[in-house]
């Protein structure tokens, strides 16, 4: 049974098909990619996996059960924990609260228990904290913990968004173009992490990313889209090279 999968996935906007027909499915302990020009529909799939979307058609199963009408706040709670691609962080916020942030699908909120500080709340703050520790140091933090995002460079601002995403302890991970605004030295460090979630974390991964060198580095399959279609789905050699992928990046004369 697939970690994940997506059957005929189908969505329209206003009589056009965003995604149209779509199927794939993701085994446990794979790095997944998708790839594709702009306007694909490569976002859209992870609109609809996250549930902020509705699907028109087709369904979607995680762990070998329908997911396709789950309500979207459900999702994290189930192991599904997503990026985005304009990031989204609470800029007045430090790195460590931005990251508490990520353990609320993890909480067992009692207004009552809280306001009195009972044991067990206790006990579960600090289950949370040591959980947030272990991810500074998985992805290098340390020096940042106690600073406002507003402050943090870009490149930082991406790698915390990626730490608050794995303090959700998902099983499978979203990432919508990690290496997007990374100079080549930061897009090789989103390489060996991406890496290192698979093998350290056993956390399986969706990527979509323009960068082909990253994909190539880190990806077992590739999924190439376009207008919502599928061109091709193989590994990142046989997709690279299959002649409706060249047309669509590169136009016909090219293919």
């Amino acid at each position: 049974m697939s970690l994940f999968a997506a059957e005929n996935l189908s969505i329209s906007f206003g009589g056009i098909k965003a995604v149209d027909d779509v199927t794939f499915s993701v085994e446990k302990g794979e790095i997944f990619a998708i790839v594709g020009p702009n306007g694909a529909g490569k976002s859209t799939i992870f609109n609809l996996i996250s549930r902020i979307y509705e699907p028109t058609g087709g369904r979607l199963l995680f762990e070998g059960k329908d997911i396709t009408r789950v309500a979207p706040h459900t999702i994290a709670g189930r192991g599904i924990a997503r990026t985005f691609q304009n990031i989204e962080l609470f800029e007045h916020a430090t790195v460590l609260e931005n990251l508490l942030i990520g353990r609320h699908c993890r909480s067992r909120p009692n207004a009552i228990a809280e306001m009195l500080f009972t044991p067990r709340v206790r006990r579960e703050e600090l289950r949370h904290r040591e959980k947030v520790e272990e991810i500074i140091d998985f992805l290098d933090l340390a020096n940042y913990r106690e600073q406002r995002i507003s402050g943090l460079p870009y490149g930082v601002r991406k790698v915390v968004e990626l730490a608050r995403a794995l303090c959700a302890e998902p099983k499978l991970l979203l990432l919508d173009e990690p290496a997007s605004g990374l100079n080549t030295e930061e897009t090789e460090e989103v390489a060996f992490w991406i890496d290192d979630i698979k093998s350290d974390l056993d956390v399986t991964v969706i990527m979509i990313e323009h960068d082909m060198s990253l994909v190539s580095a880190v990806s077992d399959r590739v999924l190439a889209l376009n207008n919502g279609r599928m061109l091709a789905l193989g590994t990142p050699s046989e997709v690279q090279s299959d002649a409706a992928v060249i047309e669509a990046y590169l136009g016909a004369e090219a293919a």
